[in-house]
């Protein structure tokens, strides 16, 4: 991988780290949560799926704590979502959007993590739709919420990662330049999560066809 290719990568991540801060504070404002506990749900969601996918891999100490940047990023844009909280007042509709934005970032640059890490295709690809999903399972559950993945009445959600994640295996099995790789799958990932919806996309349920 070239230099700007990691430093794209880095990019990527710490921006996906603070959209997904924003939406657990976004969630922690929506349940009234104190300051303590909105900072505690912006972090986990915006540092869960890594952890999570560091741990698989089993590189040794996670990412987001081997050093201060991914916290304080995660601190820094919890804070930014609460003093712009008036701003923000479509709560439901920017904390989908962000939600989003954090599922096409870590789609690409978890799947992008587990290949260096020597992953196979599939797996180096499922890791990445568990980095881009993980985090908002944990923000759901703490925040009391059905997790979006989960939900019978999501919207295209595991999908989108999932192609995300296969577009930046795919694409860095090959000789061209990986930041377009990666700025295409996660461009892609947040175009079809916001298209669906808007237009209310759904996967195929087969537990409601025999209602």
């Amino acid at each position: 991988m070239t230099t700007d290719a990691i430093d794209l990568l880095l990019v990527l991540d710490l921006i996906g780290v603070s959209v997904f801060a924003a939406s657990g504070a976004l969630l922690a404002m929506q349940r009234g949560f104190d300051l303590v506990g909105l900072l505690a749900l912006g972090s986990v969601t915006a540092l869960g799926g890594g952890v999570l996918r560091d741990l698989i891999i089993n590189q040794g100490l996670p990412d987001a704590f081997s050093s201060p940047v991914p916290v304080i990023t995660a601190t820094s844009a919890s804070l930014a979502t609460v003093a712009l909280r008036t701003t923000l007042h479509r709560w439901r509709r920017t904390f989908l959007v962000f939600d989003a934005a954090g599922l096409g970032l870590f789609s690409v640059t978890g799947a992008q993590i587990a290949v260096d890490a020597g992953l196979g295709t599939i797996p180096a690809a499922l890791l990445g739709v568990l980095t881009a999903t993980g985090g908002g399972v944990i923000r759901d559950v703490l925040g009391g919420e059905p997790p979006q993945i989960f939900r019978p009445d999501s919207r295209l959600y595991a999908i989108p990662a999932a192609i995300g994640a296969s577009i930046m295996v795919i694409w860095s099995a090959t000789n061209l330049p990986e930041e377009i790789g990666a700025t295409t799958g996660a461009v892609l990932v947040f175009a079809i999560r916001v298209a669906a919806l808007r237009f209310g996309w759904r996967a195929p349920s087969p537990g409601a066809q025999g209602k």
